[in-house]
This record gives C-alpha cells, sequence and structure tokens, in this order.
C-alpha cells in the first residue's frame, strides 16, 4: 500500500508582509496628507497670479492685486514682491518660482518645486 501526501499549498500574506503593507500605506497617507494643501495653495497661486496680471496695469497694481487675493486664499508660500512681472506686447505676464519641503525623517525632506508663468 502506497500512500502519497497532498499537500495544500498556504496562499496569503504573512505577517510580517502584513506589517510592511500596512507600514507603506500609512506612510503614504501621511505625505499625501501634507502634500495635497501644497498642491491647493500652488493652484490658488496661479489663479491669484493670472487675476492679478489681469486686474493691473502697472508692476505695483499686479503686486498688490496679487497680496489682496493671497489674503484672501491663504497663500503664504510666495508674496506679491516674490513674483517676476514682464510684458509680452501689450499683455502683463507674471511668473514665479518656489520650493516647499516636508520633513519625512532624521535629515530627510521631500522638496516640492513650483513654478508658473501666467498666459
Amino acid at each position: 500500500m502506497h500512500h502519497t501526501v497532498v499537500r495544500s499549498r498556504q496562499r496569503g500574506l504573512s505577517f510580517v508582509s502584513l506589517i510592511f503593507i500596512i507600514l507603506f500605506i500609512v506612510a503614504a497617507f501621511a505625505i499625501g496628507g501634507q502634500s495635497v494643501p501644497i498642491f491647493l495653495e500652488y493652484s490658488a497661486a496661479q489663479k491669484a497670479a493670472t487675476k492679478a496680471t489681469h486686474e493691473g496695469t502697472t508692476v505695483s497694481e499686479v503686486r498688490a492685486a496679487f497680496d489682496r487675493a493671497a489674503a484672501v486664499d491663504n497663500i503664504s508660500s510666495i508674496k506679491g514682491q516674490d513674483l517676476d512681472i514682464t510684458k509680452d506686447g501689450d499683455k502683463i505676464v507674471a511668473s514665479f518660482k518656489y520650493s516647499r519641503e516636508i520633513p519625512l525623517a532624521g535629515p530627510a525632506y521631500l522638496v516640492y518645486r513650483f513654478q508658473a508663468q501666467t498666459k
């Protein structure tokens, strides 16, 4: 008599794998939770710069219009004085650059660099 042992193969995650997956998800949510407001502020800054170039006719008027919009939209990364304002034909063009950092752990940071130009 010959008996064969049929072994069923286990499927699924080990406990260690589950811990790593949970840590990855928590880290992604933590970084994402800090990143979303940064991107919303960048979007608001783009809109404020575009609105300012349509409202103002001089450099000081464009900067003042941007600062008013920044106060309403809670934009703190850049100010009107940070705008680079030029003329393209009869159109006023504003551009800006800035960066924001998210501390990760110890000396590690996640850096976002933004730049935009009105059309």
